[in-house]
């Protein structure tokens, strides 16, 4: 059974450098000021030989119905409800304040077994801070340093005499398990599907991201709003469809880079940048009502470069006037827009109403299947031969090129090495013309594919000579 801790506190108390240093990861961005988390982070922490689900949240503030500041509290308030701890954080440098006050209020009629910690307490005025504390009526405060590390084994014997004791397997029940493993030359299963496929949501700000995202899981699990950019943090959610588990990772939007000025968008696009390279299959949500604009044909081409499979959702298909004929348009204009990925999934949705939520699922499996093809040598050599006989390579400088072998080094993406007499002498369109025959002979549409080219040894040439 997995324990779950809830870190809360005001903004800017260190809740997100201590969920960093707990799960290993610099994941959760930091900043000197205040409010830069907003959604609820969680992660798989570890302290010593204790291991839990820690959740990192946004500061706890008062504030106005309706406006972003009470949506952000909101999270908070589900984060302490499904905790099985709360470890309430205050800043020992600043000492209590009447918001540290009203929020252990809070934290205490949530029933919930609480930690109070002092963070900052390094140095002769965070100890003094520290003690403050005590007039909380939390119990005795953990001073410690997130930043710096001070105060975790202190922290360490607060959250063992609130966790269960471990379960340890009967050594009968460990020796069964060995008996149970595969042989060694046992083939593996071709994948895992215990494993969650990632998949990262990725666009221009206030394209539908989040929306999209608690619309499929049918839960407000992410920050939404007219604002735009209200995701900083990229925000992973598990969760199952069809059978399948699923890492859902919704990003912040993605501006031009020469509007990006402030560093706390930079620190947001670098996690999206960072999701998009650890996903298998990104989805490029477009604002069905202005689609294709240039910022969203870059994060396409972004998605294509990084070898991930692409699916592009067109969002708030609800608010298209005069639907006749215009998914058929949306696919003729993105192989138009698109062509390094000409094929690829297109599914019109809408978060409002749920119209194309399944279909866009069913086309993040589809898009897999091409992404991790493999393809024999043997089939590739034949393939090889029979297009250079159909369209032989160009004569440059009035020598002829020679392709004779090609294999497929990898999948995930699909990348082909073909072994060339000349490779630097060879067309870019020619290399065009192999990609587009290996898409249309063995159905790659869709998917992006590197073919690289490799000089093979002339065995009439020697170093410093050449053989007559």
């Amino acid at each position: 059974m997995t324990f779950t801790l809830a870190i809360v506190g005001r903004p800017n108390v260190g809740k997100s450098t201590l969920f960093n240093r707990l799960v290993g990861k610099r994941i959760a961005l930091v900043d000197d000021r205040p409010g830069v988390t907003r959604d609820r982070r969680e992660g798989e922490a570890s302290l010593g030989d204790l291991e839990f689900t820690i959740i990192d949240t946004a500061g706890l503030e008062d504030t106005r119905e309706g406006s972003l500041e009470s949506r952000m509290r909101a999270q908070t308030e589900e984060a302490i409800r499904l905790a099985d701890a709360v470890l309430f954080m205050i800043d020992a440098r600043i000492g209590l304040t009447p918001d540290d006050r009203s929020f252990a209020e809070l934290v205490r009629k949530s029933g919930k077994p609480v930690i109070l910690a002092a963070n900052k307490s390094e140095g002769k005025v965070g100890m003094a801070g520290a003690y403050e504390a005590f007039g909380l009526g939390l119990g005795d405060p953990v001073p410690l340093s997130a930043e710096h590390g001070e105060g975790i084994n202190e922290l360490y014997e607060a959250l063992a005499a609130l966790m269960p004791p471990p379960v340890f397997a009967d050594e009968d029940e460990d020796e069964q398990a060995e008996d149970d493993l595969p042989a060694g030359d046992q083939e593996a299963p071709p994948e895992d599907l215990s494993k969650p496929i990632p998949v990262a949501i990725v666009g221009r700000p206030n394209a539908g991201k989040s929306t999209l995202v608690n619309a499929l899981i049918g839960e407000d699990r992410l920050l939404t709003g007219p604002e735009a950019g209200i995701t900083r943090d990229s925000i992973s959610v598990d969760w199952e469809w069809g059978g399948r588990k699923f890492r859902l990772v919704d990003t912040a939007g993605l501006r031009k880079r020469a509007r990006i000025e402030d560093k706390l968008e930079k620190l947001s696009v670098a996690d999206a940048l960072r999701s998009i390279r650890f996903a298998e299959v990104v989805v490029v949500c477009m604002d069905a009502t202005k689609p294709f604009e240039d910022q969203d044909l870059r994060i396409a081409d972004l998605a294509s470069k990084e070898g991930r499979a692409v699916v592009l959702a067109f969002t708030k298909w609800d608010l298209v006037p005069h639907k006749g004929g215009k998914a058929a348009k949306l696919r003729e204009e993105t192989d138009h827009w698109l062509p390094q990925i000409k094929g690829c999934p297109v599914v019109a949705n809408s978060a409002e109403t749920g119209q194309g939520l399944d279909r866009l699922m069913q086309a993040i499996l589809d898009a897999r299947v091409p992404w991790q093809k493999r393809i024999s040598t043997s089939t590739l050599v034949r393939w090889l031969q029979e297009t250079i006989d159909h369209h032989p390579p160009p004569a440059v400088t009035g020598r002829r090129i020679k392709l004779r072998y090609m294999t497929q080094a990898k999948t995930r993406p699909p990348t082909f090495v073909a072994f060339c007499s000349r490779p630097e002498a060879l067309p870019e369109s020619y290399l065009r013309y192999l990609v587009n025959g290996l898409r249309e002979s063995f159905d790659l549409q869709g998917t992006p594919i590197r073919f690289h080219l490799k000089k093979t040894d002339n065995p009439y040439e020697e170093k410093g000579r050449k053989i007559r």
